[in-house]
């Protein structure tokens, strides 16, 4: 059964990622500079890394969650009565409800800590400012 899950999740992935992820270099990068835009790279403090990190796992499970209960829903439909697989679709979904709370409960403590992180690493502003 995870197979099936996995080789969903990775038809799935491969389909919606888009391929300028994959590229090394950006291929409208010549373009910007003719037409006179600026191409340098701006400096992303530690803790947006590791949120935009975080944020592309928590993305990832998503898609995962999205998997299993379109799996579900399809094992429910196809059931045609039969009472162990719509037991065994309901535990999916079950499963991938709790999972999918789990995921919300994961990015709020993330943003909220990130947050915090940044707060406590800004520079200090003077009161006449």
């Amino acid at each position: 059964m995870f197979k099936k899950i996995f080789i969903i999740c990775l038809l799935f992935g491969a389909v919606f990622i888009p391929k300028v992820f994959c590229l090394a270099q950006d291929p409208l990068q010549n373009i910007a500079e003719k037409s006179g835009y600026s191409t340098d790279v701006t400096e992303y403090s530690l803790s947006q890394t590791i949120g935009g990190y975080i944020k592309a796992v928590l993305g990832f499970l998503g898609v995962i969650f999205f998997a299993l209960t379109f799996y579900a829903g399809f094992l429910w439909l196809t059931a045609g009565g039969d009472e162990g697989k719509i037991e065994k679709a309901k535990e999916i979904i079950t499963a991938a409800t709790i999972g999918l709370i789990i995921i919300f409960m994961a990015y709020g403590i993330t943003a909220m800590v990130l947050n915090l992180t940044r707060q406590a690493s800004a520079p200090p502003t003077s009161l006449g400012n």
